[in-house]
């Protein structure tokens, strides 16, 4: 889709629009950042929206003015932004590579005039070799702290957040399912199992045509690059960087090629192993007793024949699922689309993009019955946030909107700061007359574990406190979360009756799967949110129920499955 691309560009300008002096840099970053968001987000190519209805369709896309819907009909147009280049000839530096959390575009600008350094392995050298220090602005230490940031950039090199590219692969597999001679396609592997980064992407197809479906896969617009090409499967680079395979199998191995390709490696030796203890023969073709098929045309008939019941992907890691299935007592995952709210929405009165109203209404058609708007509170200046009278007059407001609204419901509420100390820098007589409210921490990232952990049981053990957002504070490829007893945490939280949160922003999945798993297991409820600052983020929110997925929660553990009359009944 064009729709990467052009968000790319975007992002790219708002990340060189902050190098900028001036009273408006930072607005004119944020503006491109949000409609970089918008395009990522948008159903439909970018591309077939401009064709249908020209620069007047583009203005209708939200976070979109006049100055960017002109950049994005050049870029549809001549597939470059002029604006662009002008910047990246100002500075000329890989800012993929360099857009690394806690190194600003200020930094890299004066680390560029003084060495001339444009791309990571030139970074990593001269703070390796000490030059960076010599630049004006850093010190030894903030040297050794950028060393830290590249090496745990470096973890994550190769690997592609889902939120990313998923809609492209959604888009190809839903080609694929509509390709006539193609019974079935679907996408495997960790895409399947909604792991929070995709190395590559396995595609499935059955059909009796393969050349077909191969031909058909590797002319799409997608493609880059065609890596090989054998009778059934062909390798691929899709634009973006990240490599796809497409394996053709006939009807009758379905099932087995799906189940082959869906699991961890670990899952599948064990599951092999079963099949050697049966006396069977288990591969991506089928269940074999000696030469003569058993079982493969579905999931279902392949794990039936091992004596086991079907898993849900999400969850085949050798963790534990293998030994439940075998005894029928795997538990009911909270479904997709179950929930009724979301518990972390933003406006334009802080940092969002839209009005309560416009995410309200923004809800209600995406299925849900109530938001909470948790705008920022007042320590959070870059995010404009509020303070105590200005909470409660938004609160007012809110009620007054909710009196009008039919079909969704707005909950008072707020993303209140945790402070150095544990404290929130909102007074409890204001909280407690919300309806309901969320505290995070958005600095001091690098106080100890003890410290760390300290301030998020404070907030917690606040009566006021009822969710603690976003709790390990981790940017995905960007920033390792802060250090953090998380036992110690889900603790309190239990102890409490206090929520936790999976953030379910793409770039954030907090709390990561085996966290989940660990609030689960000890009773503590969770909240499944969007963290939307943006009408188009309720999307994300199928992230956040796969995150949780993988951490085995039932409906029964995430509050927010409930109607927003019994939620209010059941939080702290």
């Amino acid at each position: 889709m064009k729709n990467e691309q052009v968000a790319g560009a975007l992002r790219d300008i708002g990340f060189l629009t902050e190098v900028e002096d001036g009273p408006n840099a930072q607005f004119k970053s944020r503006a491109y950042y949000r409609a970089a968001d918008a395009v990522e987000g948008l159903d439909e190519d970018v591309s077939a929206v401009y064709e249908k209805g020209g620069i007047d369709a583009l203005l209708e896309i939200p976070g979109v003015g006049k100055a960017i819907a002109a950049k994005i009909e050049e870029h549809v147009k001549t597939g470059k932004i002029r604006y662009h280049e002008e910047l990246r000839a100002k500075l000329p530096i890989d800012t993929a590579q360099l857009r690394i959390e806690g190194i600003g575009p200020k930094t890299l600008k004066a680390i560029y005039a003084k060495l001339k350094v444009t791309n990571l392995a030139e970074l990593e050298a001269a703070a390796r070799e000490g030059r960076l220090k010599t630049v004006p602005g850093i010190s030894a230490k903030k040297e050794q702290d950028i060393i830290k940031r590249i090496e745990f950039a470096k973890k994550g090199g190769g690997r592609h957040i889902i939120g990313e590219v998923w809609p492209m692969i959604k888009q190809i597999e839903s080609r694929l399912k509509g390709l006539p001679g193609v019974a079935d396609a679907s996408v495997a592997g960790s895409v399947r199992r909604m792991k929070e980064t995709i190395g590559d992407v396995d595609f499935l197809a059955a059909s009796s045509d393969p050349e077909k479906v191969m031909d058909f896969f590797t002319s799409m617009p997608e493609v880059a690059e065609v890596k090989g090409r054998g009778s059934a499967k062909a390798f691929v680079r899709l634009r973006g960087g990240i490599d796809a395979d497409l394996l053709v199998v006939p009807e009758n191995s379905w099932g087995s090629a799906l189940q082959y390709f869906t699991g961890s490696k670990e899952h599948g030796v064990e599951l092999r192993r079963i099949a050697i203890a049966k006396g069977l023969r288990l591969n991506e073709w089928g269940v074999f007793e000696g030469e003569r098929q058993v079982a493969g045309r579905t999931e279902q008939d392949v794990y039936r024949a091992l004596g086991l019941a079907w898993m849900p992907p999400e969850i085949r890691e050798n963790a534990g699922e293998i030994e439940l299935a075998a005894k029928g007592a795997l538990p009911e995952l909270i479904k997709y689309g179950s929930l009724k709210g979301d518990l972390q929405v933003h406006s334009n009165n802080t940092d969002g993009t839209a009005t309560i109203e416009e995410m309200a209404l923004a809800a209600k058609e995406f299925g849900l019955g109530y938001i909470a708007l948790t705008d920022h509170t007042k320590s959070l200046a870059m995010a404009g946030g509020l303070d105590g009278e200005e909470l409660l007059e938004q609160a007012n407001r809110i009620w007054e909107l909710n009196d009008r609204l039919e079909g969704v419901q707005v909950l008072a509420s707020a993303e209140v700061n945790i402070m150095k100390d544990g404290s929130l820098d909102i007074e409890n007589n204001v909280l407690d007359r919300l309806d309901i409210v969320g505290a995070a921490i958005h600095s001091n990232f690098n106080l100890p574990a003890e410290e760390q952990t300290a301030r998020l049981v404070h907030a917690a053990e606040n009566p006021a406190v009822d969710i603690i957002f976003h709790p390990t504070g981790r940017l995905i490829n960007r920033r390792e979360g802060y250090p953090v007893d998380i036992a110690k945490l889900v603790e309190t939280a239990k102890d409490t009756g206090t929520a936790l949160e999976i953030d379910a922003h793409y770039n954030r999945l907090d709390l990561k799967d085996e966290y989940a798993w660990l609030a689960v297991k000890s009773g503590v409820k969770l909240v499944i949110d969007s963290d939307a600052h943006h009408p188009l983020h309720y999307a994300f929110l199928q992230f956040g129920i796969g995150q949780a997925r993988r951490g085995w929660a039932t409906e029964s553990d995430v509050l927010n499955t409930l109607p927003a009359d019994r939620l209010l009944k059941a939080i702290k």
